[in-house]
Order: C-alpha cells, then structure tokens, then sequence
C-alpha cells in the first residue's frame, strides 16, 4: 500500500470531479448578504459535520460516515481515494495600542472593510492509494491527525502603519479512513466497496452544556469522498444494470450517498456526498463563480449584492475572503453575463454544442444571430422571448389544420375541454362556441389557440386588451364561419 500524491493521470481525472465536490466542500459556507452579523451566519456549517464521538451519542450530528457501492475492477487495478474536509480555524480581531501590544475587539473599522470575528474554512485532504487486491478481508486503514496551531497576521493602513491583527487558532483533530472490498457472488466479476471516514478524536466537552462552536474546530466540516479506478468502472447507484439491483439495493451507506462523478460517459470516478447529487452532476456553465450560498440562484444572488450598500458590502468584504470575492463579482458582472443566469434550454446543447456541424452555406444564420462563445450557444440580438425574435411565426397569420379543416384568426369552433384541464370554469365552456383571435406557437413546439366566447358581453373589452381563452387544437372542432 502506498499513501501519498495522486499520480498526474488520476489528478487530471480527479480535479474534473472536484470542481463539483468543492460545491459540496463550501455548500452555505456563508450565506447572503455575506455579513458575519446577519442572523442565517450564525449557525455555520450544516453539511457533512462529523463531530467528536466525545459530544455524545444523542446528538443530531455523527461521528462517522459510512460509504458502499459497486466496482468492477480489471486485474491490477488501484483504488485511489480522497478524503476532503474543511478544518475550521476561529478568527479573533485585535487593535494595536500604543504601547505595542493588542487588545481584542468586535470590530476593526478599516477604510475598505470591517474585520470581525469569525470561523474561517481550511480545506484539507487525506489521499490515499492502494492496489484494490489489497482490500480483501480487513482491508486497509489509514490514520490521520491536523495538529492545533495559531497564526497572525498583521493588519495594515496604506501607509503600511500596523492597526492591528488577525489571530487564528485551529484545535487538533484526528481521523481514519478505512477501505475494503468483497467480490460478491455471481455471474460477473463485481466488488462491493466500503469506505468509512471516522473523526475519532479524543476530546470531551467540559461540560454537558457545550454547545456547537465548540466541537466545531474539532470536526471534520462538510466531509465526502471522491474514489477512482485506474482501471475498471463503478455501477451506478441510481440507474445499476438489471443484474445489479439486487445487489446495490443490498449496499448500506450512512450519513453519505455515492453517486457517479466526472465526465459524462464515464463511470471510473465515484463522489460519496452527504448531499445527494444525480450521477455526474457538473456545475451550470452559465455560473460565473462560486456564491457560497445553500441552494444558490445566481441571477438573484448577484443582483442582490450588487444592490448591497456601500457599508454592507465592506463588512461583507471584511467576514470572509470568498464573501468579499462574491462581492467584487457581483459588482464587475458585465451585463451580458448576467443576462446568461436568467436562463438555459438545454434541449437545444445537441445542434449547438461545440460539435455540431456549422450551418450550410446555402441555409445562413438568421440576421442578429451569431455564434459567440466555445459552447457554440446561438445568441441572438433580441431575447428568445421576445416574439420578435422569430419573424417566421406570425399569431395573426398563421393557420392549421383541426380535423381536415384549415384554422386561424376570425374562425369559429366549438370548445371541448379535454380531461387535462382542472379548472371547474371550463365546464361552462363544454359546447360553447367561440371565435379564434390568434394562433400561437410556443418555444417547445407546442400550437394554441386564443379565443373569445361567442355571446359573452365583455368579449370586446377582452378582445381590446388582449385576454383571451387558451386551447390546444385537440380541444376544439371547426365549426361553419358565420
């Protein structure tokens, strides 16, 4: 067994999947509006928190996590495995006197920023690698231990003049992974994979009251795992082959979920996450950076802080480092990007991706269209929905066929609700005849048509402001024109 660095090859594969376990390692690290006195930051960490065994048995929050699943490795195959976490180190924020030394205070009221106390996130990682023969019986185990430490730093004016400084203490803490495998009975050759991640440190609380910023420094935050074959493939958990449900069914995982990770297609990297993601969930790529918020919507998120007061967005900047990036973010967002967050249809990735063939030269891009960045996303000058973004689709034109019968604008029909509908209302309309006053076609390529109720004495007021009644064209019959 070895334990050291992941080699070129697997860190190449493992730092795809990690772009998505960072969103699992700093899922609601701070939330909006990014300020250490806002009441939601408060309560940190709420993800993956493997706390002492000392603090008790009875408490929401475990000591351990517990991970199996389904591999098919090839003969001489190597496991590598990535324990990640975030050590929390506690901020205190000092003022310096004029004799040289420094007091704490709450706060330190700078020209571009208000430093304050707070629990700051130091990723960590235990990698290990070992060849997958090696996890028959007991398997491996891999101790671990982050000793406590205290660093400062100096806070300084423009001048370069000392006004105080940050302290920052971290507790030890101490672990073990454990790894082992079993072929299992059958046909095929599959494996079923434990992996465990214990936070066994000894530390006992002073007394039955201790609350949670206590243990916090002195767990594991937010941990998950990411696992890799260099040669063979993992099962889905979600969508296992026929033969396999049996036995992922059989699979016990406890406070964590492993779910498929990396490229789409491929099935050699596993992420075991105390959220429960879908195989090979990747990261929007309209997302232009990380917002560190639970549940995040960028659109809302950005301009929401960009809407911040000058005040709130320096006690942002001086909470946390990545709050004070999401700030600078949110200020430089140029509009066009934030005009990507407002939405995506993905259906369309097929002929837009980056390989789908170019247009042919005798059928050109529309006029305003043009093919601006490497996904090949069509970005049109007006919106797409914008009914002007498509001159081809005319609502007081265009016609269709109901039953054999060419309909559009001025027509009569007869409405007849399908079962989709519930509204109560539409029994009233069963039978009616009405006039069609626009045929629309949506953006999924679905027709409806808008009508009017013939003999409904507000039908011109409705006419004039444009609300009308909807139907598809399987909930009318055409009637003779008037």
């Amino acid at each position: 067994m070895t334990s050291s660095l992941l080699t070129p090859a697997l860190e190449t594969r493992f730092a795809i999947a990690r772009q998505v376990a960072d969103t699992v390692l700093f899922e609601g690290y701070v939330l909006y509006p990014y300020r250490a006195s806002a009441a939601k930051n408060r309560l940190r960490w709420q993800f993956g928190v493997l706390v002492p065994p000392g603090w008790g048995a009875d408490r929401e929050e475990h000591d351990f996590q517990h991970t199996e699943c389904l591999m098919e490795p090839k003969p001489g195959a190597t496991l590598a495995v990535e324990a990640r976490f975030l050590h929390a180190q506690r901020r205190t924020v000092q003022q310096a006197r004029d004799d040289g030394t420094f007091a704490t205070v709450a706060e330190l009221d700078l020209a571009d920023r208000v430093l304050v106390p707070w629990d700051e996130g130091a990723e960590e990682r235990v990698e290990v690698v070992v060849d997958v023969a090696e996890l028959a019986g007991d398997g491996v185990t891999v101790p671990f231990t982050r000793p406590a430490r205290e660093e400062t730093e100096p806070v300084l004016d423009a001048d370069g003049r000392t006004l105080g400084r940050l302290v920052r203490r971290c507790e030890e803490i101490s672990g073990v992974v454990r790894l082992s495998a079993r072929e299992l009975d059958g046909p095929y050759r599959v494996m079923r994979l434990t992996a465990v991640v214990e936070n066994n440190s000894t530390w006992t609380p002073d007394s039955a009251e201790a609350d949670r910023d206590a243990v916090l420094p002195r767990s594991l935050v937010a941990a998950h795992l990411l696992m890799g074959l260099s040669a063979g493939s993992f099962l889905s958990m979600t969508d296992p082959p026929e033969w396999a449900k049996g036995a992922v069914a059989a699979c016990r995982n406890l406070h964590t979920w492993p779910g498929l990770a990396g490229e789409p297609g491929r099935a050699d990297l596993m992420l075991s996450s105390p959220i429960i993601l879908e195989d090979h969930p990747a990261i929007a790529p309209e997302s232009p950076g990380a917002l560190y918020d639970a549940t995040e919507i960028d659109e809302i998120l950005a301009l929401r802080t960009a809407a911040l007061t000058d005040q709130e967005k320096r006690e942002a900047r001086g909470t946390d480092a990545r709050a004070a990036a999401v700030v600078d973010l949110a200020e430089s967002m140029p509009p066009e990007v934030l005009e990507r967050l407002h939405g995506a249809v993905r259906a369309l990735r097929e002929i837009t991706g980056p390989d789908a063939s170019p247009p042919a030269a005798q059928d050109p891009l529309p006029d305003g269209v043009d093919l601006i960045d490497a996904r090949g996303v069509l970005r049109p000058d007006t919106p797409w929905w914008d009914p002007a973004s498509d001159a081809t689709a005319d609502p007081a034109r265009d016609r269709i066929l109901v039953d054999g019968r060419s309909v559009g604008v001025g027509s009569r029909v007869l409405l007849r609700p399908g079962l989709r509908r519930t509204d109560a209302q539409d029994l009233f309309l069963k039978g009616r005849s009405a006039q069609v006053e626009a045929v629309l076609h949506d953006v999924d390529g679905g027709v409806h048509l808008a009508v009017t109720v013939e003999g409904d004495p507000g039908a011109d007021i409705r006419r004039e402001q444009g609300r009308f009644l909807y139907f598809q064209p399987d909930e009318v019959a055409p009637l003779e024109d008037a």
